[in-house]
């Protein structure tokens, strides 16, 4: 069934109940075969990055499937990479309920999920029960209990634990719904989990002679010096790639609308242009020696060719998902051929 005609019924549900139940649709639609007879499949143009080769440049952004269980329906979709998560050490209900939702003025969502999760261990069994060999990343995270000057610790373990699965992971420092974890963007704290975690990727290096690139996934709320300051910290420690951006606490371009003051993370639309300035600026910081994976805001053709302008090399979608459905994942492969 077109996405275009399932959209209506799922809007008319709350964000998380939909969230569900399009996982559901999607799952099924893969297993009777009906998503790869429906979908356009996306023209090959191969592309590396990481030392990592892409089928192609359009990836799916982590936290749509935050418990690897839903991979192989995903790649269906025709998808040149896979994030998932973000995971943390020990299972976690994440924020109380409700704490997803739609702003379709905005084409916009808030969520405070909160980095709800069933675990690192119960996320590698998924991983190894599905049948996907592409490219997946795998999106780590700290326990919302683990008091920040221990945060590493959190991030170590599931390194430790997803290295063997991953082909890159992505250390998430910057949703806004985990108390003080943006503090981990600060100099000294970047500093000192940056070099602790590679340090520990190459000696898992050296272990299994197997290469997982790391990447850092930050925040849209960043101010030049400080986009400057994490673009030396990346350079200094070696790290493979970064994510730009996360969501946004930001909330002018939504104030008024149903759902605009709740509490969270803002994606879609509205996070366009501040995602891919802040793309832009870290692409001079790092000299363009560190690749970029660009995300926010992405709903057409055009808006992948802003980010790729600014200087990603990569792309994720999310939201544009939620509003557009499959059909956006050609488009923008096309786009970006």
């Amino acid at each position: 069934m077109p996405y275009a005609l399932v959209r209506p019924l799922l809007f008319t549900l709350d964000g998380e109940t939909s969230h569900n139940l399009g996982l559901r649709l999607l799952d099924t639609a893969h297993k009777l075969g009906l998503v790869r007879l429906l979908r356009r499949r996306p023209a090959s143009q191969p592309k590396t990055v990481m030392g990592l080769t892409f089928p192609n440049p359009v990836g799916l952004a982590a936290g749509l499937d935050k418990n690897g269980e839903h991979i192989d329906a995903f790649a269906s979709l025709g998808f040149g990479f896979i994030e998932i998560g973000t995971v943390t050490p020990r299972p976690q209900p994440g924020n109380p309920k409700p704490r997803l939702f739609r702003i379709p003025e905005a084409r916009a969502i808030v969520n405070r999920m909160g980095f709800n999760n069933d675990g690192v261990e119960r996320l590698i069994r998924n991983v190894e029960r599905c049948r996907y060999e592409g490219i997946l990343g795998i999106n780590i995270g700290k326990n919302f209990d683990t008091p920040i000057e221990r945060a590493a610790e959190d991030y170590l373990a599931c390194l430790d634990a997803v290295f063997p699965h991953a082909s890159y992971v992505t250390v998430n420092v910057s949703s806004p719904n985990t108390k003080n974890l943006r503090e981990l963007q600060s100099a000294d704290a970047l500093d000192d989990l940056l070099a602790r975690l590679k340090s520990r990727r190459d000696l898992l290096t050296a272990k299994s002679g197997r290469r997982v690139p790391l990447v850092l996934k930050i925040a849209p709320d960043l101010d030049e010096d400080q986009i400057d300051t994490i673009g030396q910290l990346l350079l200094k420690h070696g790290i493979e790639g970064v994510v730009a951006t996360n969501t946004t606490l930001a909330r002018d371009m939504v104030a008024d609308l149903p759902h605009g003051d709740e509490a969270g993370g803002l994606s879609g639309a509205p996070l366009r242009d501040r995602s891919s300035e802040v793309i832009r600026r870290l692409f001079q910081a790092l000299h363009g020696r560190i690749p970029i994976i660009g995300v926010g805001g992405i709903m057409s053709a055009e808006d992948a060719r802003q980010k790729t302008d600014a200087g990603a090399s990569l792309i994720q979608v999310y939201s544009g998902l939620i509003y557009r459905g499959p059909q956006l994942i050609p488009e923008l492969v096309a786009a970006l051929t």
